[in-house]
């Protein structure tokens, strides 16, 4: 199978949310998704880009995506989190996952980061299993917290 893994650009973002609710629908989450086109062309172009994101073609159609973000850790310093890895459901297991992963543990290297993090679902063993081969450390002490935007909302109608 040949795919070309490359930057992602504003015009391709239509495939990349595509994909994106592939993903939702997986993580038994078909509603969740909340970003648009707009939000992804507007927050990942432009002078100050909040994410980057790669994409693997096939035959000129996106079929994985690979997006991340810069952070930082007070314990290490620069960081990259790696918010999602998706590849579709029909092209899993063609080393897209693996060239995508690649490509983002060159781009935190480049970047000087000293650790790269994601979160993966406690039930998706082939996703731990794959991460674990590649020698990602899967924490499963920790627990993910969030906040929603509602919940900010009521938080901040406490202060």
């Amino acid at each position: 199978m040949m795919f070309t893994i490359r930057n992602a650009k504003k015009n391709d973002m239509l495939e990349v949310l595509h994909l994106i609710n592939e993903l939702a629908i997986f993580e038994k989450e078909p509603d969740a998704v909340e970003v648009t086109v707009e939000d992804l062309e507007n927050d990942g172009f432009g002078d100050h880009p909040e994410f980057h994101c790669f994409v693997a073609e096939v035959n000129s159609k996106i079929e994985g995506i690979a997006l991340v973000y810069k952070r930082y850790s007070t314990w290490k310093g620069k960081a990259l989190h790696l918010e999602d890895l998706i590849v579709s459901q029909s092209m899993r297991g063609t080393g897209i996952g693996t060239a995508l992963l690649d490509e983002v543990i060159k781009y935190g290297h480049h970047l000087g980061v000293k650790r790269i993090n994601w979160e993966v679902l406690d039930w998706n063993e082939p996703a731990i299993t794959f991460y674990e081969k590649k020698g990602a450390r899967v924490m499963r002490d920790w627990d993910v917290v969030q906040l929603s935007e509602d919940g900010i909302k009521s938080y901040i109608a406490k202060l």
